[in-house]
């Protein structure tokens, strides 16, 4: 019988041992990431936002304030601590036009429009009459604003046509704009628009069209820059430009670029790294040399080779704290300040980091 009831109390125990047990994951932990954003990344941000469909950042300060988006969204478990270098795509260059909403930038003359012009009697105007009427219908213009104008437009005969014209370096001037004709030749001719499904080669597709018309490449001249007016559909309709320069074969953009952010976890967002990143410059070093710190013969040796040979830990910390007291003279409080100086060790100089923080009356070494 007491076999029997052992038995019966092992049971449960076997079964125990044959189960799976789950894999404990902590609900938050800290880690360092290296990422370089992807297209998934960038449509974790709001449809609305630019990001979203040019798949890049204008600058660094969009990067800054788009990336912890994307980060929270992407790894919301990591904890406080955490901290990510994000290499994220640099937008290839254009005119950031005033104010690029279709419905703000286009406009249709009226007939008293037409009378704006001093002296003309007529409702039809030539460019270059477009170009005197301008200052008189927009007498303060800011610098890139766009007009894109439909009007009864005079050139041998009268006929309905629209242009686009940039307020560029002080002066109107008439700008290169794609054609219903030219959106139906790339396959765009129901919306006459272009959208993020090209943007991967929408540089290809603007020079193909220069390229093509014989008004653009029979003058074409090395260096000369054609600014490109186009409509683009991305969480509304826009009216954007693209400055191309011609390089004797082809209309090019400046060639798209990456630059790489750090990012920290703090108080449960990401946010940009505040972290400070200082190396010792030979000002610094002729400081060090001329203090108190150290040996005399280690002073020396700063001044004279730049490294650190052997240094107490009190007397490097003081040492630094006087180049960062000199260099830093309103500090950011609680916020990590990496300084790196040459540690002379084994035969070689060696780079190497140490940190402190303000704490709002004294620097301390972490």
């Amino acid at each position: 019988m007491k076999k029997i009831y052992y038995l019966l109390l092992l049971l449960p125990l076997a079964f125990t041992a044959c189960q799976k047990q789950p894999n404990l994951i902590p609900s938050s932990y800290t880690k360092a990431m290296t990422l370089t954003l992807q297209a998934s990344d960038y449509q974790l941000l709001p449809k609305t936002d630019y990001p979203y469909n040019t798949l890049s950042f204008d600058n660094v300060a969009d990067a800054n304030t788009y990336i912890p988006i994307i980060l929270n969204a992407r790894d919301p478990q990591l904890g406080n601590g955490s901290t990510a270098k994000v290499t994220y795509t640099v937008s290839s260059p254009y005119l950031k036009v005033a104010d690029s909403v279709y419905a703000d930038v286009a406009y249709t003359l009226t007939k008293a429009d037409y009378l704006l012009l001093p002296g003309n009697k007529y409702s039809d105007f030539s460019i270059a009459q477009v170009l005197s009427w301008l200052p008189y219908k927009y007498p303060t213009p800011v610098a890139n604003q766009l007009a894109v104008l439909t009007f009864s437009y005079y050139n041998v005969s009268t006929t309905t046509a629209t242009f686009s014209f940039l307020y560029l370096n002080g002066a109107w001037q008439q700008i290169y704009q794609v054609t219903p004709t030219q959106y139906a030749a790339l396959g765009l001719g129901g919306y006459d628009q272009f959208t993020a499904a090209n943007n991967a080669n929408l540089a290809g597709l603007l020079n193909a069209l220069l390229k093509a018309d014989p008004l653009v490449s029979a003058s074409a001249k090395y260096g000369q820059v054609e600014y490109v007016s186009f409509n683009y559909y991305g969480g509304g309709t826009f009216q954007r430009v693209v400055p191309l320069v011609f390089d004797g074969n082809n209309w090019v953009g400046t060639a798209t670029t990456t630059n790489t952010l750090a990012f920290l976890k703090s108080g449960g967002t990401w946010i940009p790294d505040p972290t400070v990143y200082y190396t010792l410059t030979s000002a610094d070093l002729q400081l060090i040399a001329a203090s108190a710190f150290g040996t005399t013969t280690q002073r020396t040796d700063v001044g004279k080779y730049g490294d650190f040979s052997a240094w107490a830990t009190a007397d490097l910390d003081n040492a630094i704290i006087l180049v960062l007291t000199k260099d830093f003279p309103t500090p950011k409080v609680n916020v990590n300040y990496n300084v790196t100086y040459l540690n002379y060790t084994g035969g070689a100089d060696v780079p190497t980091v140490v940190t402190f923080q303000y704490n709002g009356t004294a620097w301390v070494a972490k």
